[in-house]
């Protein structure tokens, strides 16, 4: 017998619990991007509208920086890749899957994600770091929707 939609989506459910969890992890590590991006644009003078310009001292508009294109990539990389762990997180939770298992891929899942920003954006380590890192998301992510595919087979 399968088990309730209300008993899986329960803050009973350790499961459900280290969903949330983790979400909101992933949620804040995405929103913290767009003020270290900002904190380089202020240390470089560099802005993207010339309008902001006038928010710094000798502040430049309408140039490439390579430090600012770095972290700028590096959050574009979580937009493409965090939202889509949630949705194959939150089918992979109604497949009522064993907490340690489950709890354990959420949770290497973020620090992932994690390690990717730190190697990429805050303290650039040479490839295959940023590889690494993002290859167990991108793995763990494909596990998820693969046992929901299974799972909720029509």
């Amino acid at each position: 017998m399968s088990p309730k939609l209300s008993d899986l989506m329960s803050l009973d459910n350790a499961v459900f619990r280290a969903y949330l969890f983790y979400s909101a992890v992933l949620i804040l590590k995405m929103l913290l991007m767009a003020p270290l991006t900002a904190r380089w644009r202020y240390a470089k003078k560099i802005f993207i509208s010339p309008e902001d310009t006038k928010l710094a001292k000798g502040g430049k508009s309408g140039i490439q920086d390579p430090d600012i294109e770095r972290v700028r990539r590096a959050h574009l990389n979580d937009l493409e890749n965090i939202p889509i762990f949630f949705v194959a997180a939150f089918g992979y939770l109604m497949t009522n899957p064993a907490p340690f298992i489950a709890i354990m891929l959420m949770r290497l899942f973020t620090l992932a994600r994690i390690a990717h920003t730190i190697v990429y954006a805050v303290i650039v380590i040479p490839q295959p770091a940023r590889a690494i890192a993002w290859f167990l998301g991108y793995f763990i992510t494909i596990y998820m929707g693969v046992i929901s595919l299974l799972t909720f087979l029509v």
